[in-house]
């Protein structure tokens, strides 16, 4: 038994007898219906204690179901088959999504040391279902005639998907390859917990401490006083304490005349998760030597191949491809903006190269003196609260729906809002949406979209809607002063809440491909395309009031902002690709077993081979780049930004063709987009929406890259979709 589980039981134990009583007649909550408006978990009386036993008797439930699937006498059908397998495991669903919610958002020790018995037995299940020939005989049979069962499109691809995840997770190996798969996936499971758990515990333990008043110089004065507040939080009062969560570390880099305070924190973001006692970069060396060895066992040549073998792309080549399509235009705005830089710096009196922890500082300069724009000025427009009314008028206005808040509903945390989400003709209970906004020591870094409940309509006329929520770590409140975002972040906002509403307003017929649950390279297309709204002016006009003075944005700062919009996009860029480019090198790279995996020695050869500009690093240096390395999530995937940008660029040209607010096209792309999901190939629903392929041309406008007047080419992403 765990130290900290068995201090809880213990404390447990040693309660007065009246509380012994009323324990033992607890019922846990994810044994029964929850008993809340639509079902929201009720995370006010779940334990540390519940965990285990639920997903133990999820477990158990899960392994009957798929017995009685597998063994059935009858033919194999849809309905008992493919069907049966998706609503099997609901209670292990249930309590899996709220569990991984709270490991990402409220990952005290006691999660942590949860997570270390719990995902690695879920992992084993996982194993067991892909890898029963028994199940899998069955899903053969159906996909081997699935063109003369006369089934709908959507069940059709449903065959297909399964039958692909079955191969691609073993089922054709013999049982020796079988049982080498289920060891390197319980080692990469145990891997990942230990690369997160270094990540986290590296970011909390950072700390830039700030001794003089002199040092601040040119740092707004709302980051000051929070830094401030955390330095007597930390015990250190009179001082200032500046972390490496993006709202306390980015406005250091941007605004700190000192040039080493600036130093300091770039280094030790850089850094990050690089040393002793969280040092990752053994653990990257042993995912990286076990994918390579999970491809093989597979049949690929590498795991990029594996891994884009099932999405739009295809291929790692294909990948690339495009991503040196755009990386060659930003390196060679990125060199004249480093040129613009280096100018002003020596204009100011500093004879100085450019180096990367300057890179902030003299780009913000330049956009100052370039567009007379003042970024702390737009920010007191864009309080954080007036931006979430912003994105539901934005939902309201494209697609008909409206955000309720209630008060009273179950939240995993106190600064968790939750939303009723309704159709605003009918009145319809379309979702429930939470957000969840600043910074917690025991919150990882980013932001991102999940759901704690998907959706589905069955057959039957069973319909169950989504629970969604949005997680940030976005600029607190200071003092009087409400949280004012940056226009990064309010982009950011935009961009998880598309994410959401593709989650919110699926009607998908089956869970496994409502919302989200459709190719990795397509799946950002509705998040980006929805950052797109951030900067209009027509929406602006709706939610950018000063805090202060309650006036509207004036029409001047919207222009200024937009003509800065593309101002440092070769570094912006450069340095997205640059990540992308790395994490499909790293998944194609087959080291053998004692290899030792220099991480550092890697990251600069892949750099130097791309001719990466020094003043310019990776978006996310190994080490902490959890997208790739804290799961197989984004693991040789991490192209699908970029991949999706040209779909989302393309995209929002037809709605400022016809309207940013035109009903028909909002309606082409509810339905097309946002409704389908998973259904049906996403290159054939984009195309049903935009009426051609898409250009990489739409991008590198949009980056103002290239010139705008540069027409569209069509088909520069010409697959055959995710099959």
């Amino acid at each position: 038994m765990k130290p900290l589980i068995r201090a809880a039981l213990l404390t447990a134990a040693l309660t007065i007898p009246t509380a012994m009583n009323a324990e033992s007649q607890r019922v846990n909550p994810f044994m029964e219906p929850y008993g809340t408006k639509y079902e929201i978990p009720a995370f006010d009386r779940i334990q540390y204690s519940d965990y285990l036993p639920a997903i133990n008797k999820g477990l158990e439930i899960k392994r009957g179901e798929i017995k009685a699937i597998a063994e059935n006498p009858a033919e194999p059908t849809f309905e008992n088959t493919i069907l049966a397998m998706e609503k099997s495991g609901k209670l292990l669903s249930e309590v899996m999504r709220v569990f991984g919610s709270l490991c990402e958002t409220d990952n005290t020790p006691e999660m942590q040391e949860l997570s270390e018995t719990i995902y690695p037995l879920v992992s084993a299940a996982s194993d067991e279902v892909k890898m029963n020939p028994r199940l899998f005989e069955r899903v053969k049979k159906l996909y081997d005639k699935r063109d003369q069962l006369g089934l709908k499109p959507y069940e059709v691809r449903a065959i297909e998907l399964s039958y692909k995840d079955f191969v691609r997770n073993g089922a054709l190996l013999s049982q020796a390859d079988k049982d080498a798969l289920m060891e390197v996936n319980k080692a990469l499971t145990d891997l990942f917990l230990k690369y997160n758990k270094n990540l986290l515990a590296a970011t909390n333990s950072f700390e830039l401490v700030v001794d003089s008043k002199a040092d601040l110089a040119g740092i707004p004065a709302g980051i000051v006083a929070t830094a401030a507040a955390e330095a007597k939080e930390r015990g250190k009062d009179g001082k200032w304490v500046f972390t490496l969560h993006a709202p306390s570390r980015l406005p250091v880099l941007k605004y700190a005349d000192s040039r080493a305070v600036r130093e300091k924190m770039y280094k030790g973001y850089i850094n990050l998760a690089s040393q002793a006692p969280y040092d990752n970069r053994p653990i990257i060396g042993e995912i990286v030597k076990l994918r390579a060895r999970k491809a093989a066992i597979l049949g690929y040549k590498d795991f990029a191949s594996y891994m884009t073998d099932n999405v739009m792309a295809k291929t790692p080549e294909a990948a690339t491809d495009l991503l040196m399509k755009i990386w060659t235009p930003a390196v060679n705005r990125a060199k004249e903006e480093i040129v613009e830089m280096t100018d002003y710096a020596r204009g100011e009196g500093q004879n100085i190269t450019i180096e990367p922890w300057d890179y902030y500082y003299y780009a913000e300069k330049v956009r100052a003196k370039k567009f007379d724009l003042d970024e702390n000025e737009v920010s007191a427009y864009f309080a954080l609260d007036n931006v979430r009314k912003g994105i539901f008028t934005l939902a309201e206005k494209l697609y008909g729906v409206k955000f309720t808040e209630m008060p009273d509903a179950p939240k995993y945390n106190p600064e968790v809002i939750v939303y009723d989400v309704t159709d605003a003709k009918s009145g319809e209970h379309v979702a429930v949406f939470m957000t969840d906004y600043f910074p917690r020591a025991t919150k990882r870094q980013g932001a991102w979209m999940d759901e704690l409940r998907g959706s589905f309509a069955d057959a039957d006329g069973t319909v169950q809607r989504p629970i969604v929520y949005n997680v940030g770590n976005f600029t607190r409140p200071a003092g009087d002063t409400p949280a004012l975002l940056t226009v990064d972040e309010v982009e950011t906002m935009f961009h998880e809440f598309g994410h959401g509403l593709h989650g919110m307003l699926s009607r998908a017929k089956l869970r496994s491909q409502s919302g989200t649950n459709t190719d990795r390279d397509f799946v950002e297309l509705p998040s980006q395309i929805t950052e797109h709204w951030a900067m209009e002016p027509e929406l602006l006009k709706d939610f950018a009031f000063h805090y202060k003075t309650g006036e509207v944005i004036p029409t001047e700062l919207i222009n200024k902002l937009q003509a800065a919009s593309t101002h440092n996009q070769g570094f912006t860029t450069t340095e997205l690709a640059g990540a992308a480019l790395l994490d499909l090198a790293w998944g194609a790279v087959n080291p053998a077993e004692g290899d030792n995996i220099d991480v550092d020695a890697f990251e600069k050869q892949v750099a130097d081979r791309l001719g990466m500009p020094k003043e310019i690093a990776y978006r996310y240096r190994s080490p902490y780049f959890k997208h790739v390395f804290g799961s197989d999530g984004y693991a040789s995937g991490y192209y699908t930004y970029l991949w999706a940008e040209v779909l989302d660029t393309d995209g929002f040209e037809l709605f400022a063709q016809k309207g940013v607010f035109d009903p028909e096209t909002a309606r082409s792309f509810k339905e097309n987009i946002l409704e389908m999901g998973g259904s049906e190939d996403p290159m054939e629903l984009y195309v049903r929406f935009r009426g051609h392929q898409p250009s990489v041309d739409a991008l590198l406008r949009n980056r103002g890259l290239i010139p705008s007047s540069t027409p569209a080419q069509g088909g520069d992403i010409s697959t055959k979709g995710g099959l």
